[in-house]
């Protein structure tokens, strides 16, 4: 019933598009800060994986080792994932276009924070992406869904159409007279 509310109701739809922009504003701002500011992950990564050692670690040990050993190494492309991500799923969100696409990458990365060990406003971004995934269409459609979601279906649509219609391969097509 609430999915329904969500994918359906007018109200949903323009409560939607506020969290939508909120969510996207707030990342096109962290995105950009480290576009423009030189962002290093390195220090972050080994920051997560401290956290994992202790009586009470604040980062689970399968987390911990993903980040030493793979994120760490890697960190050349995180520096370049991250805040072009941050960039272009705020800038999805703030458009509306791809927004349910973009409200799960940017689900994704708020989970890899929190997996990380910093909360911070991560859990409350979390929470309405959530929303927004589940609205679907919904969301974007005061955006630019409006119109891109209409014309991508008529394309695989029309595409679909088409392959109906062909006559099967190797088949003569048959003329029929009539009246004589």
């Amino acid at each position: 019933m609430f999915n329904n509310f969500l994918r359906t109701n007018k109200f949903a739809m323009w409560f939607l598009t506020i969290v939508r922009i909120y969510l996207g504003f707030e990342w096109m701002k962290a995105g950009w800060g480290k576009i423009t500011g030189g962002f290093d992950a390195g220090g972050y990564l080994a920051g997560a994986i401290a956290k994992s050692t202790g009586d009470h670690p604040a980062v689970q040990g399968w987390w911990a080792a993903f980040l030493e050993h793979v994120a760490l190494p890697g960190v050349d492309i995180f520096n370049i994932l991250v805040p072009y991500g941050e960039f272009l799923v705020g800038l999805g969100l703030i458009l509306g276009t791809f927004t349910t696409f973009a409200a799960l990458m940017g689900l994704v990365m708020n989970a890899a924070f929190l997996f990380s060990g910093t909360v911070s406003t991560n859990a409350q971004m979390l929470l309405l992406e959530v929303l927004i995934v589940v609205a679907a269409a919904n969301a974007g459609k005061i955006g630019l869904d409006y119109y891109v979601l209409p014309y991508l279906r008529g394309l695989f649509n029309h595409k679909k159409a088409v392959t109906k219609t062909e006559a099967p391969i190797g088949k003569p097509h048959l003329k029929v007279k009539h009246g004589a």
